[in-house]
């Protein structure tokens, strides 16, 4: 189409050119505007031509860009597709879901436990508790601190010495070998007037649900490692606690284990007696009192529920 109005175009053009040819009658100036005229005509067409090739150009090279992106675009989806792992079809009884939330990475590879996430860059922290013998404030507390205690001498860095509620003084330092150096000097120069408590992390908690119903707190561990060889577990490493029932009529177990072990044991699925149960971290939601439905009262100081009026 384009081609047809160009030679419309020329043709006419060229007819102007020969009126102005063969006629006689006119007079020079005017044959010279129509010359002219024809020419700038001419050239806005070329130029027209020219910036309509060039916007068609840049139109085709979008749309080519635009189908790399839907390309990658599917690609990524049936990564993502690819990499949910199904749900299992040979579990007995109700077994429900594990409660471990993941999340998976930018780049679509595998996923990581949320607490591996958020505590990615959590530094280790290194902590005594000092209290007074005699019931002394915390303030006092610092000053035998820092009248008996030289930690220049010691050559031990201190990262937080602040004041609890309860009067007891909480210390921070860089390492596990620092923390006995201290604890050892406290004990020392200043065990007459003030203790010294390490605070000492709790095992991460485990339920194992739906387990059957012959299984005990005392053979649990045993039975795990037996049917489990290919977790690798070592002796020690699942403490159990404790086991309930659920509303449904369910056993649960709840055991204690390693940092390492708790990374393991909620991607998979463990294999107890005839059944495989499932794993998940055992978390007690603790309710304030002021939420529950029950308050104090003001006269008598015992429980009472509000009326719903």
């Amino acid at each position: 189409m384009a081609d047809a109005v160009s030679l419309q175009l020329h043709n006419a053009l060229n007819t102007l050119i020969s009126i102005k040819e063969k006629s006689g009658n006119l007079r020079e100036d005017l044959k010279r505007d129509i010359v002219d005229s024809v020419s700038t005509l001419k050239n806005i067409f070329v130029n027209l031509k020219n910036s309509a090739e060039e916007h068609k150009g840049k139109i085709i090279l979008l749309e080519s860009e635009v189908e790399k992106v839907k390309a990658e675009l599917q690609e990524s989806r049936a990564v993502n597709l690819s990499a949910r792992v199904p749900p299992s079809m040979g579990v007995t009884g109700n077994t429900p879901t594990t409660n471990v939330k993941q999340v998976r990475t930018s780049s679509g590879g595998a996923k990581k436990l949320y607490t591996e996430v958020t505590n990615a860059s959590t530094e280790k922290c290194y902590k005594l508790v000092v209290k007074s013998t005699s019931n002394q404030s915390s303030e006092s507390i610092k000053n035998v601190l820092k009248t008996k205690i030289n930690p220049t001498e010691m050559k031990i860095g201190i990262k937080t010495l602040k004041s609890l509620k309860d009067e007891r003084v909480l210390t921070e330092v860089r390492s596990e070998d620092e923390t006995n150096l201290l604890n050892t000097n406290i004990s020392a120069k200043c065990g007459e007037a003030l203790e010294v408590n390490l605070p000492k992390l709790r095992k991460p908690r485990l339920v194992i649900r739906n387990i059957p119903q012959d299984i005990t707190v005392e053979n649990v561990k045993e039975t795990i490692l037996a049917q489990n060889p290919e977790l690798n577990m070592k002796p020690g490493e699942v403490i159990s606690s404790f086991k309930f029932r659920t509303k449904r009529g369910d056993t649960n177990m709840v055991t204690e284990v390693g940092p390492e072990t708790r990374k393991k044991l909620p991607q998979t699925r463990l294999k107890i007696g005839w059944l495989i149960c499932n794993v998940g971290d055992y978390l007690v939601a603790k309710r304030r009192f002021k939420c529950s439905r029950y308050r104090v009262t003001q006269k008598t100081g015992t429980f009472e529920k509000p009326n719903k009026n």
